[in-house]
């Protein structure tokens, strides 16, 4: 199945897959000493594939999935990301990283549900098999990447604990440990980090508990070890390291639009026609490219999930 599918400052999304890439091929060529690279080799250490990163994690291959798009490489999505929690700076997260213990970890699911669960990460490992989905990332400062992600539904998780007739939403928290995680001892945001969506929204096909991605476990500067992915908003929606999932009659607090109600609303979805108080939202530099691109309605997922919205303002319910 085929999806069909003004910024910050341009120096702050300049892609950096060259100067990655050349790191990565001097580190390996000194490793090798005098042995020379196959032309193979070379290949990989300047275009890496799924193949070259693979091993961690076996996954089938889904159907669901965004097709004809170049992936980024790894390098530059563990390398370059948004979470506040570790630092406001795009790349120091991969630096700090390393504080941050994932493991032993455990997700309490309750609210409004018949069968109120604690998982722990082998149990929720264990309750669907793992698929691999290529998936657009659009992030609302302006840039994109295509990242394989390595999950599975969302909805197989809720299904387990039986959401009651009441429940309308879901509620995300996040891990609070501001002594692994730096960016937490700075007021930046109301921590722990906090997000949601509709029920529905939640029970979508395309909304992804997600564990890995490029075949292996998840970075922690990526939101180890249990993230959700949802392709179709921006990518602050998609809350990462969480540790508590609560259904609720009503809409939950969020900790962007909590924080700055005027630039963040609690649907975020991805939208070219809405701009955000201070960019434009028309255009995205995806990283690794030069040019910008028009930015497509939903990220263009919309086949999937613009019947969830009909009759609404979209300008209004941002």
């Amino acid at each position: 199945m085929k999806l069909k599918i003004d910024s910050p400052k341009t120096s702050e999304i300049t892609p950096k897959e060259l100067y990655w890439d050349r790191r990565r091929f001097l580190a390996a060529a000194a490793g090798l000493g005098a042995v020379a690279l196959s032309g193979k080799v070379i290949a990989e250490l300047l275009s890496p594939t799924e193949e070259a990163f693979a091993g961690s994690l076996q996954a089938a291959k889904s159907p669901i999935s965004t097709t004809g798009e170049k992936l980024t490489p790894l390098q530059d999505i563990t390398h370059y990301n948004n979470f506040y929690e570790l630092s406001t700076d795009k790349e120091e997260p991969a630096k700090l990283a390393g504080k941050f213990h994932p493991q032993p970890w455990a997700v309490q699911i309750e609210g409004l549900v018949n069968k109120p669960q604690k998982f722990d990460y082998d149990a929720l490992m264990k309750l669907a098999p793992l698929e691999e989905r290529v998936y657009r990332h659009r992030c609302v400062e302006g840039w994109s990447m295509v990242i394989p992600w390595i999950g599975f539904p969302l909805k197989v998780l809720l299904d387990r604990v039986e959401p009651t007739a009441k429940a309308k939403y879901v509620a995300f928290t996040t891990v609070m440990r501001p002594k692994e995680l730096p960016g937490q001892q700075r007021a930046v945001l109301n921590w722990p980090y906090k997000e949601g969506l509709r029920l529905d929204e939640a029970m979508n096909p395309l909304t992804l508990l997600t564990v890995g991605l490029y075949g292996e476990t998840l970075p922690n500067q990526n939101g180890a070890p249990v993230r959700v992915v949802v392709p179709w908003k921006y990518g602050f929606k998609s809350a990462k390291s969480i540790v508590s999932i609560k259904l609720t009659d009503s809409m939950p607090t969020t900790s962007w639009n909590e924080a700055t109600p005027a630039e963040y609303g609690f649907y975020s979805n991805v939208n070219p026609q809405v701009d955000h108080p201070r960019w434009s939202q028309a255009r995205e530099r995806r990283i690794g490219e030069i040019f910008k691109r028009d930015t497509l309605m939903f990220n263009g997922y919309g086949d999937f999930v613009a019947g969830m919205y009909k009759g609404m303002d979209l300008r209004k319910d941002f």
